[in-house]
Parts: structure tokens; C-alpha cells; sequence
């Protein structure tokens, strides 16, 4: 007699087995998630809609279009105290604007400058840049405003002592005056022209790059393209009869008339922050610069090439692939840092905006639109910045 071997049933799949499954646990804490976030924002709604009730507050955008009663001292559009709201938190937005790329252009170039003279054999050079990092990368950002707004741009004198400069331009602490450009018929083609030029240099530039990947030979693309930009819009600029004049400004006996002038709360701001942020760039710089492998350098070398060059090919290309990502870190916070422009009564978006919400009340409404637009220059610039470092990437084969 044979004895047959018994088979257990498989156990029912239960309460106990599905809690323990990674699939429902997973559907389950995030359908969880979803209803806490829901019910959270029902509930600040319901909170808000009631204090606002009960303050007789009124809601809503409308308030963009009242007069807002009140003046800027730099506008890149129109405006007068007869302007509306909106129109103060435009003026707002491109001055926040205006710094954010000015500055970012200048920390950039000067953190490179920086960044490399601290990796220089030099001694001399790369303990002063030592110094400029860790002087400016351990003050706070609003005391190296204060520092270039009070020490340095309120000492200068009075217009009517103003320090000559050539090209007709003052400089006093009212700001820099100069001769301001009057653009005439015809100078409206002039930024299409420009923008035309870019796109070719930037084709010119792709097209090099395919050449020299099939053929090995280099064309000069920067001095090419630089060129091409600059070419291009001149020979318009004559081909249209020059359309140009200038207003330029006339000493008076106590002030200066006449002219454009750049705003001492600008030059204060627009520097602090470009200094301030280039410390941090030159560190990530070097720290990109470092990574790169010593062979690559040697090999580099091996093959003839002269330090410039090899700085300029194979160093800085590789080390980009690490600069990029914390750049754009730093890039972020200068634009979010030019709301510390309120401290010396620059007018940013964070000043205009508390302007606006102290005469109308609407609070929600100004803290909102402020959200908004910091959020959309941040998203907009990472969006940009990721391209780049996915231009930038090695390609695997």
C-alpha cells in the first residue's frame, strides 16, 4: 500500500494578505494623502471665507484697477500716481525682473573669474579670491546692501557738485545721469533685426559644431557669432538713416535736468547682490572645476594642446555637467534675495506689493498675486537651467 503525499489548500487570500501588499498599501496611503490635503484646503477655505465675512472685508481682484495714489522712483514703463494698482505691480515685476538678469549675468562672470583665480598658481591672486569668498560668503545679504547704499553711493555730493564723467554723464547721490536715447521712425525693426541675428549665430554655431565633429576643424564660432549679433543690427541701425538722438542733461544751480538716470537704490541693489551671490558661484566653480579627473588634463596636454586651450576644451565642458545644477540654486536665490530691495526703498514686487496691500486691505488677493509671479520667474528659470544641464549631459553610447 502506497501512502500519497497531502497537499495543503492554498490559504485564502484574506484582510490580513492585502494589508500586507505593497500594491494596495501604496494606493491606499496615497488615496490617503489626497483626502488629507482636500479636506485641509476645504477647511482654510471655509476659515478664511468666514473671517473675511465677518470683517466685512471685501474679495476679489477688482482693486487691480483703482488708482493707486502713489509714486516709484524707477519704472521701466509709464507711470504716474494715477496709475493703477496693476499697473504699480507690472512696474514692480520688471524692476524684480531687471535686477534678477542684470545680476545674474554679473555673478556669473565675476564668480568664473573668481572661481578660477582661487585654483590660480599664483599666490598673490588666489588668496585674494580666497578673501572675496569668504568675506562676502559670511555677511548677510542686507548688510552688503546697507554697506553699498550707505557707505558708499550716499557720500558722493550733491547734483549740483556732481563728479564729471565723459559722454556727458554725472555721477552724485542722486545716481548716475547720462544722455538718454530718443529712438525715432523706422527703430522698431531694430529689436527684430537683433533678435533675427541671434538666431542665426545660434545656427552658425550648431552648424560649426556638426563640422568640426565630421572634419576636426575649428572655426573662431565665438568671434563669428559675436559679429554676426553685433553686424547685423548696426547695418540696419545705418541702412534705416540712424534713427537716434540724445536728450542730454544741463547743469542747473542746485540739480541736474534732462537725461535718464540710474537710481542709486538700483546700483546698491543690483551690486550687493551680484557680489554677494558671485562668492557662492566661484565656489561651485572651483568645486566643478576640481572634479574634473587629472587625466583628462594630462591626456589634454599629451596631445599638444596649450593650458588655455585645454581649460577652455576639455575642463570647463566637463565640469559644467557639475556647475550647472547647484548654479541654478544660486540663481534662484538672487532673484528671491531682490525683495530685500524694500529695505532702501527700491521698488521691486515685494515693495509695490506691500504698498498695495497697506492702501486696499486685500491682503489674500496681494499675498496670492506675489506667490504667483516669485513662483512662475523660479519655475521658469529652472525649466531653462534643467535644459541646459540636459544640453550639456554626456551622451551614451
Amino acid at each position: 500500500m502506497t501512502d500519497k503525499a497531502v497537499t495543503a489548500p492554498p490559504p485564502r487570500r484574506g484582510t490580513t494578505s492585502l494589508i500586507y501588499d505593497p500594491k494596495v498599501r501604496s494606493i491606499f496611503f496615497q488615496v490617503l494623502t489626497v483626502v488629507i490635503i482636500v479636506v485641509a484646503v476645504m477647511w482654510i477655505a471655509h476659515n478664511v471665507s468666514s473671517n473675511l465675512a465677518r470683517t466685512n472685508t471685501a474679495s476679489g481682484y477688482g482693486f487691480l484697477n483703482g488708482r493707486s495714489g502713489f509714486d516709484v522712483g524707477q519704472s521701466l514703463i509709464a507711470y504716474s500716481s494715477d496709475s493703477t494698482y496693476g499697473r504699480a505691480i507690472v512696474v514692480g515685476m520688471l524692476n524684480t525682473l531687471l535686477i534678477a538678469v542684470t545680476g545674474i549675468i554679473t555673478a556669473t562672470i565675476v564668480g568664473f573669474i573668481i572661481g578660477i583665480g582661487r585654483l590660480s598658481k599664483n599666490w598673490l591672486i588666489a588668496r585674494l579670491c580666497t578673501v572675496y569668498v569668504e568675506t562676502f560668503r559670511n555677511i548677510p545679504p542686507l548688510l552688503v546692501i546697507f554697506f553699498w547704499y550707505s557707505g558708499v553711493l550716499a557720500i558722493l555730493p550733491q547734483p549740483r557738485d556732481a563728479i564729471h564723467l565723459p559722454l556727458s554723464t554725472f555721477l552724485s547721490n542722486r545716481g548716475l545721469t547720462f544722455p538718454y536715447p530718443i529712438w525715432g521712425e523706422g527703430a522698431s525693426i531694430l529689436p527684430i533685426v537683433f533678435v533675427v541675428a541671434v538666431i542665426i549665430a545660434i545656427g552658425f554655431g550648431l552648424w560649426q559644431k556638426r563640422r568640426q565633429m565630421a572634419t576636426g576643424r575649428q572655426l573662431p564660432t565665438g568671434w563669428i557669432a559675436a559679429a554676426i549679433v553685433i553686424g547685423l543690427p548696426v547695418l540696419a541701425f545705418i541702412a534705416v538713416g540712424a534713427p537716434l538722438s540724445f536728450d542730454f542733461p544741463i547743469e542747473g544751480r542746485f540739480n541736474l535736468s534732462g537725461g535718464g538716470t540710474v537710481r542709486p537704490e538700483f546700483v546698491a541693489l543690483y551690486l550687493a547682490l551680484s557680489l554677494y551671490t558671485a562668492a557662492f558661484i566661484a565656489e561651485i566653480i572651483r568645486a566643478g572645476i576640481k572634479g574634473v579627473g587629472k587625466g583628462q588634463t594630462e591626456a589634454a596636454a599629451a596631445l599638444g594642446l596649450q593650458p588655455a586651450k585645454t581649460t577652455q576644451l576639455v575642463v570647463v565642458p566637463q565640469a559644467f555637467r557639475i556647475i550647472i545644477p547647484p548654479l541654478t540654486s544660486q540663481y534662484l536665490n538672487l532673484t528671491k534675495n531682490s525683495s530685500l530691495g524694500v529695505a532702501i526703498g527700491f521698488p521691486e514686487l515685494f515693495s509695490t506689493g506691500s504698498t498695495t496691500l497697506n492702501q486696499t486691505g486685500q491682503a489674500i488677493e496681494m499675498i496670492s498675486i506675489m506667490l504667483t509671479i516669485y513662483l512662475s520667474i523660479s519655475i521658469l528659470t529652472s525649466l531653462f537651467m534643467n535644459w541646459f544641464n540636459a544640453k550639456m549631459a554626456l551622451v551614451e553610447r
